[in-house]
């Protein structure tokens, strides 16, 4: 099985965030570098399990306090070109990573984001103040078949989505607060021409909600100078510059 390699987009205060999913995640470690790999807060370790423990240093440890106490599990090689896999069992779920020394490339620091966490957190948090359409969604949403599968690149005004994901049947995309409706961008989904296309969507609390799949779209507020977001889906052909962005957008439906 391939490991999830880290990406540029991924660093965020030079710690890679992963989205989690039962997947195998690549940490570049380098001698005499400690490489911190970091839990959900309030996440507990159950085990953890290298399969190199002589040329590998691995211990855990915890930050914080209280509600907002993290797990954290440090590695280092004790000399260049080993690799190793290790196994991190915790109360909630499992992490499997492959730990490759190297002396060009050393990654300070791991974490993830829980996507679909998250989305079963909002489902059972929602505030009184939204309505009881808000309150799901969308009806028969099947939490075990979504794909967090979508880059977001391009502006960042207010309304930047902060999540792109589907069902296999439907695109949900995620802005960061209640969508006013003079402020509700248009969405355009790439053609099989390359042209842009306005297409149909329903907006529930902060979700546009897209009936079919797209590989490449764009959300655009304004005119001059005008506000563009572009959404990419990942497992499609590689998205292109900006200048050749036509390349990108002929990608079609899959």
């Amino acid at each position: 099985m391939a490991a999830v390699e880290p990406s540029a987009d991924g660093y965020v205060n030079a710690i890679q965030v992963y989205p989690y999913t039962e997947a195998l995640y690549q940490l570049y470690t380098a001698p005499s570098q400690v490489s911190d790999i970091a839990l959900r807060k309030g996440e507990e370790i159950v085990s953890v399990s290298a399969g190199d423990t002589v040329r590998w240093v691995i211990g855990d440890t915890e930050s914080g306090g209280g509600d907002n106490v993290r797990a954290h599990v440090l590695v280092k090689p004790i000399k260049e070109d080993v690799k190793t896999n290790l196994v991190i069992i915790t109360d909630r779920r499992a992490y499997h990573l492959e730990l490759a020394s190297t002396p060009e490339t050393h990654m300070a620091s791991v974490s993830w984001t829980y996507p679909q966490d998250e989305l079963l957190g909002l489902r059972r948090n929602n505030s009184a103040a939204e309505t009881a359409a808000d309150r799901v969604i969308d009806k028969g949403l099947d939490i075990d078949a979504l794909r967090f599968r979508y880059a977001i690149s391009g502006d960042t005004p207010p309304w930047r989505p902060v999540r792109v994901f589907d069902d296999t049947h439907k695109v949900y995309i995620q802005f960061p607060a209640r969508l006013d409706q003079g402020e509700a961008p248009p969405l355009f989904v790439a053609g099989p021409d390359g042209d842009n296309q306005l297409v149909n969507y329903r907006v529930r609390g902060r979700y546009y909600i897209v009936d079919r799949l797209f590989a490449a779209a764009e959300l655009r507020l304004g005119e001059d100078p005008q506000q563009v977001v572009r959404i990419i889906r990942t497992d499609g052909r590689p998205a292109a510059t900006d200048h050749d962005r036509p390349a990108a957008f002929d990608a079609g439906e899959r």
